[in-house]
């Protein structure tokens, strides 16, 4: 009886192990086939709505079209010159808006802007919706400097607008996790990696190369150091981690209030979209892209390219991330006004900066699971189409020694675990068969003593 206990135990065991080894093959290969690519863009509703406009924007060519943008509906609109634009646009299924001006006649007025002296405190956009150019003064402007402005917007034409601002346009420093140095107070932005190492992708006028970032106002938990700053002209820096890695969690912005949302790819927006952006400041708020490629002269230098939003701001927000439907979209710059009073905020596009820096996002599984998490109520929302997006999956935003062994052994994207799976099977058979072996023997040994006598 007892002998048959034993080979019970030891057929279980064999068929434990060769099931692990199973289950472990499982694992390291859907690791391996579930890695996640950070060029990879997911189709969401506004992104599938822009990329319609965009394309048709670029198959008519700028002497027939201005700019497309999303309708309130989330409907494509694309500006156009001519009827036969017009009806190409509606054929393809999205709505067509005949204006007077095209693409050229606003490109050339705002490189007319550019030509002449800089004035800090200014700035200027392509207002594709009302087919103007708008140029934009702050408080700290002069009045002589804003009449010689007005009389060279007066000479290029009748579609070129001037709007005083109130507040000034400065940048945000001073995230969602905040990251502190000598050189100031800003947000994290993205984490990216090369393939080798792991970065964090902020605002450039955070801090030059060099910068040591941490996490605590007493300088004891280092994050990471300035690697590359490109500020002013454009305004993106990465932070390169202390560890080379960016750790668990790395797909994951916070929200404030121990949440996160899960990024699942990177694209760039379209005018109309609604997008939200998390600071260690002011936290989650949302709002809408009024422009693109807008022109910004702050103190400090004029950046260009920039994502002009409705989305307020304030100081410690600079280099946080902006976001829609998990989709990264940009970091934050600078802007006018306040998240009591509103303001504008600008943004540096990511795709722009992953291109300059040679990166990619780190991003979540296209599989992540979670429900969108919703932003505080803003000033914004009530020009927004209910429902049209929301930031993105949720999750919670914790350290890298939080995951529990369960979770780790559950994760597709991991291959680690799937070997230990495959190493401990190996380690059981060969340990059945040790124990087999020496019953052998030692009933072997009992059989001749008895014999011999």
């Amino acid at each position: 009886m007892r002998h048959a206990r034993r080979r019970l135990v030891r057929r279980v065991t064999r068929l434990a192990a060769v099931g692990g080894l199973l289950l472990g093959g499982t694992m390291v290969t859907r690791a391996v086939a579930s890695e996640p690519d950070g060029t990879s863009v997911p189709r969401t509703f506004a992104a599938s709505a822009a990329d319609t406009g965009s394309e048709l924007v670029a198959r008519l060519g700028a002497s027939r079209t201005a700019g497309s943008w999303l309708s309130a509906a989330g409907k494509p609109v694309v500006a156009v010159t001519d009827e036969e634009a017009a009806a190409a646009v509606r054929k393809a299924g999205a709505e067509a808006k005949m204006v007077d001006h095209s693409m050229d006649d606003l490109k050339s007025a705002t490189s007319t802007l550019r030509s002449a002296p800089r004035v800090a405190g200014t700035a200027w956009v392509m207002d594709y919706r009302s087919n103007e150019v708008v140029v934009k003064g702050d408080s700290t402007v002069s009045a002589s400097d804003w009449s010689r402005m007005t009389q060279l917007a007066d000479g290029m034409g009748g579609f070129v607008r001037m709007e005083r601002t109130e507040g000034t346009f400065t940048t945000r420093l001073n995230g969602a996790l905040p990251l502190l140095s000598t050189a100031g107070r800003c947000s994290a932005g993205f984490n990216v990696t090369d393939g080798q190492r792991d970065f964090i992708l902020t605002a450039g006028h955070c801090g030059p190369d060099g910068s040591v970032w941490f996490a605590d106002t007493r300088g004891t938990q280092q994050i990471g150091q300035t690697v590359k700053q490109n500020f002013p002209g454009s305004d993106f820096s990465l932070v390169q981690y202390a560890s080379g890695k960016a750790g668990a969690g790395a797909e994951v912005v916070s929200i404030g209030e121990g949440k996160g949302v899960r990024i699942t790819g990177a694209a760039d927006p379209a005018v109309g979209q609604r997008v939200f952006r998390s600071g260690s400041t002011s936290g989650l708020r949302d709002g809408e892209v009024t422009a693109l490629n807008a022109t910004v002269n702050y103190p400090e230098g004029t950046v260009t390219g920039l994502i002009e939003t409705n989305v307020c701001a304030e100081p410690g927000d600079s280099g946080g991330p902006m976001f829609s439907e998990g989709v990264a979209l940009g970091v934050t710059s600078g802007g006018s006004g306040d998240c009591t009073s509103g303001g504008t905020t600008f943004f540096q596009p990511v795709t722009k900066a992953m291109a300059a820096l040679n990166v990619k996002m780190i991003v979540a599984a296209p599989n992540g699971s979670g429900q969108g998490a919703a932003p505080a109520p803003s000033a914004t929302q009530s020009a927004i189409a209910p429902g049209e997006a929301s930031p993105g999956s949720s999750a919670p935003i914790t350290g890298e020694g939080a995951a529990t062994l369960l979770a780790r052994l559950a994760d597709p994207k991991n291959a680690g675990p799937g070997l230990l799976v495959i190493a401990g099977s190996l380690c059981a058979l060969v340990a059945t068969r040790f124990i087999r072996a020496e019953q052998d023997r030692k009933a072997y040994r009992r059989y001749y003593s008895t014999t011999w006598g």
